[in-house]
């Protein structure tokens, strides 16, 4: 019976602690970038293999030398991976 109240009381615990300590951000999606509250998400992003027009919650996600980059598809993406200089130089971005 001891083994279980104790159980019981670290349940309790973590649930506190998810609940409105450290873990409060991650369930509720209050995590912040740079230390910013107040950073607008961005509408969408341009495909830099095709162009395309792709929503921040939609297609792959690449971080390239610290930039965030959408893809419709995850042949665009393989196509970035390959060679990220060749789209990278089309659009402007880098030499």
């Amino acid at each position: 019976m001891d083994g279980f109240i104790s159980l019981l009381v670290f349940a309790g615990l973590f649930y506190l602690m998810m609940r409105f300590g450290c873990g409060a951000h991650m369930i509720h999606g209050h995590h912040h970038r740079n230390g910013h509250s107040d950073h607008k998400q961005r509408e969408s992003y341009k495909d830099p293999v095709c162009g395309m027009e792709v929503a921040p919650d939609q297609g792959y996600r690449k971080v390239h030398e610290g930039q965030e980059y959408r893809f419709c598809s995850r042949s665009c993406l393989d196509k970035f991976d390959a060679d990220p200089g060749r789209y990278l130089r089309n659009t402007g971005e880098q030499s």
